[in-house]
Formats: C-alpha cells, structure tokens, sequence
C-alpha cells in the first residue's frame, strides 16, 4: 500500500480534530483527518448538542406547569418522549453532517477508521482490523477523547444501568432514577428527568456536590435541587446492585452505614476514561497519565512530531477547551508570531441544569491556598430587575479578586443564562482586567448581566442594589 503524503494528520474528528484540521488548513498545510465512528465526536453526536435540545424540552415543560406564574393557564399538559427524542437526535445529525461539509469545504481528507502511530512520522489506519491506508505526516495530533467510565459491578447494560448514551434515548420515563455522580454530566441529568416528572436520587462519592465549583456555588446549587425535589446522597458510595425484572436496588453505604434504595434505572456519571488504547504509543516517548495523554502548554508530547489534544489530554473535559488546544497546537506547528501557551484557568466551564451554573478561574478556596489575599463580591438574582420580571430571581454571582492587584482571579456564577453571561469575565481574564476596568464598564439596564457589575463593586462595598 503506497503511502500517502500530508503536513498534518488528525486521529479523531470531534471538536478538538476537526478544528485543528479546518485550521491547519487554512494555514496552508495538506491536512488529514482520521475517524473511526462519527464526525463530530461524542460532543455533536452523543454530548454537548444532543443534551442541550433534552434539557430545553424538560425547560419548556417547567414552565408549562407553571404557566398561572405569568397570568396564563392550560389543561391536561402533557408530553410525547419519543417525540423529544426524535428532535435531540435530528439537532445532532443536522451539526455532524455540517461538520462533514466543512471539513470538504476545506479540502480536508478524510478517513474512515482507526489511526495508530506506526514509525517515525507514519500512521496506519485501519477498518475493522483491516488496512485502509498508510499516511506520514511530520506532525500527528491525537484527538481521540474519552469515554465513560464504568465502575466495577455497576456497568451499564442498557435497560436498567444506563450509560450517558442511554439516558439520551429512553424507551420510557422512569418513575424513580438514581445518579451516580454529581459532576456537570450527572445533574444535567438529573436536571433532565426530575423536571419531566421523575423522582431523582443522585450519589456522589465526595462530601459536596458539583466539587470543582466554588463551594458556596455548590452549596447554592445542592439547596435548589433540593427544592425541586431531588435527593443527595453525599460522602457515599454504591457498593452493590441487585437487577429485578424492571427494577434495580442499589446499596449505598455512606458514615459507615448502610442503606438500600431500590428504582426503575441508573445512570451511571462517574467520570470518563482516555481513549489511549490501539493508538501504537508503545514504544514511544509519550507518556500517558491515570489513562490520559501527558503534554506541555502546546500540546506537545513527549514524541517529537506528536501532539494530544482533547479529553484524551485531560481536564477540563470540554469542548471548548478541545477546540482550543486545537488552534494553539497547530498555530505553533505553524510557527506563527503571536501564539500564547494554553492558561486552562481561563477556560470557562458551564453546566446546563436549573438553575444554570458557570465559572472561570480560580474558586476562592483554591485562591487562598495560592497565597492570594484577596477581595471576594456577591451578588444575588433577587436583587436584579431584570430576574425578577423574568421570573427567575434564584440566582448568584461572585467573584475572586486579587486584592494588592486587583486581578480577576475567578468569576462563579449560578441563575438564569449564565452560561451566556460567563464569557464577559473569560474576556476580562484574557485582557487581565483589573477591577478598575469591570467597574468602569457601563453594563446594560434591564439585564441579568448587571448581576456581574455589581458583584464586582460588592468587592470593593460599592454595591448600589444590595
């Protein structure tokens, strides 16, 4: 089989791959991307997408049960799950066949199959245990992400322990859900099911829910779960299960005791794993971590001419941050002037539950364990017009200044849109805004973002609305 040619070859086309590829080929390079299930990644097909049209369905139906709040009124309100099944599953094939397009639009090749190092500057790709083509390229990105982890005895089997895969599809509304995890991936879903009806019990193995947040984001969050009608199990863990024809009874042991909650499906969110397997690293300088890619602020490996980008890479695992590293690591290979090394704090993480959680930076736990002295602001929903007419005043902002230099070290935020808001202090971080710059900002009136404002003059005691 001859070989074929390239600048720069991609293994896995989700949103780290096809990204670098589109902007390795707009830099010149004669690029290839290798994919060996679906291009989009987990993100457009099975993830980011996909979630985010379930969890607008089961907003819709919130607030169809609390129609008589805005002066409106129905009967007999119902849903059809299959149908908002159907409408995930189309918003994903309509994003993965775009990212096709895109790629051809920027003569991109792509193949179909599985990419592993094999040699200096060569790849072998493969379909079903078969050669498909013999590739070299002077620079190999990985971009092979991760996969959910599966704990000993708790594997996901489809019908009654469900992966996140599953959980998309649901054959039927379960009356009675467990979630094992409390990380973004596990409350989203519990966000999902608890407001289409479900009764909904999540697990976590720490002491606090949402643990990379700020603890008094996460604090907020756990006491309007629980106002919903969601159960936490915190400081615990599932140490068994017992499969009935349609019912599962998991025991949870948790302060040295034990207790045994029984319901219709399982979903287990206990974290993900790398994708490093069949990539051919044996042999090479890469060095792989608790099942992830080791690199240096460039994506760079320990193999010359080999980088890693992604989940493969490690956290945090999002697809912005994917992207990211993408870009830097190709714009380095190609040698451009202006290229910044990857600062991961200023990548802001979002969690798509109700109420809407963000952050950027540092939380003010990890700030003072850096030494900082520091200048800390809140500002909460119900002090904000905007919210309140919106019907939405459960909510906070706080943010984490450096107080001798007055730096944005963290912005962490719970309420109504701020997935959308939260990229106004990933701009202030990037521009090393101080708090000179924030409170000279003239923010718009009537928006839930003034919230930001005045969480930063809360810092300084200019808070004007609280």
């Amino acid at each position: 089989m001859a070989e074929q040619d390239f600048d720069l070859v991609v293994v896995g086309g989700g949103p780290g791959g096809y990204v670098a590829a589109i902007r390795a080929a707009q830099l010149g390079m004669r690029t290839a991307v290798v994919e060996r299930e679906h291009l989009g990644g987990i993100c457009l097909n099975w993830g980011c997408i996909p979630t985010k049209a379930l969890l607008r369905s089961s907003e819709i139906n919130h607030l169809l049960h609390h129609l008589g709040e805005f002066g409106f009124a129905a009967d007999n309100i119902r849903f059809d799950l299959a149908a908002v099944v159907k409408r995930s599953r189309a918003v994903a094939r309509q994003l993965a066949s775009g990212v096709g397009h895109l790629l051809k639009k920027n003569k991109v090749t792509v193949f179909d199959g599985q990419g592993a190092l094999a040699g200096l500057q060569r790849l072998r790709v493969t379909k079903d245990g078969k050669p498909v083509a013999d590739l070299r390229a002077q620079h190999i990105i990985l971009a092979t992400g991760a996969r959910a982890r599966q704990l000993p005895g708790l594997e996901s089997d489809g019908r009654l322990i469900w992966s996140y895969k599953d959980a998309m599809v649901p054959p039927a509304m379960p009356k009675r859900l467990l979630v094992i995890g409390s990380g973004a991936i596990g409350v989203e879903f519990a966000s999902f099911f608890r407001n289409m009806g479900a009764e909904v019990t999540i697990v976590e193995v720490l002491d606090r829910i949402l643990p990379v947040e700020d603890e008094e984001i996460s604090a907020f969050a756990r006491k309007a779960f629980e106002k919903q009608g969601i159960t936490f199990i915190t400081g615990a863990r599932v140490t068994g299960a017992a499969k009935g024809a349609d019912t599962i009874t998991v025991t949870i042991e948790a302060d040295g005791k034990s207790q045994t909650v029984t319901v219709d499906r399982v979903i287990s969110a206990a974290g993900i794993v790398g994708n490093v397997e069949h990539l051919g690293l044996e042999g090479t300088n890469v060095v792989v971590e608790k099942t992830h890619v080791v690199i240096d602020e460039f994506c760079r490996t320990g193999e010359p001419g080999v980088y890693a980008i992604g989940d493969l890479a490690g956290a945090p695992w999002l697809a912005h941050k994917a992207s990211h590293e993408g870009i830097v690591c190709v714009e380095k290979i190609a040698g451009l002037n202006d290229v910044h090394p990857i600062d991961w704090t200023n990548i802001p993480g979002c969690t798509y539950c109700r109420p809407q959680i963000a952050s950027v930076g540092l939380t003010e736990a990890r700030a003072r364990a850096a030494g900082y002295e520091l200048r800390v602001g809140r500002f909460p929903f119900i002090g904000n017009g905007k919210a309140i007419a919106m019907g939405e005043p459960e909510g906070m902002v706080k943010v984490v200044f450096d107080a001798k230099t007055g730096a944005l070290l963290g912005a962490h935020m719970i309420g109504a849109e701020v997935t959308e808001m939260i990229q106004g202090y990933a701009i202030a971080r990037t521009l090393e805004t101080t708090e000179v710059e924030l409170m000279h900002t003239v923010f718009p009136h009537p928006t839930v973002s003034e919230t930001m404002h005045e969480a930063v003059l809360s810092a300084y005691g200019r808070a004007i609305h609280f």
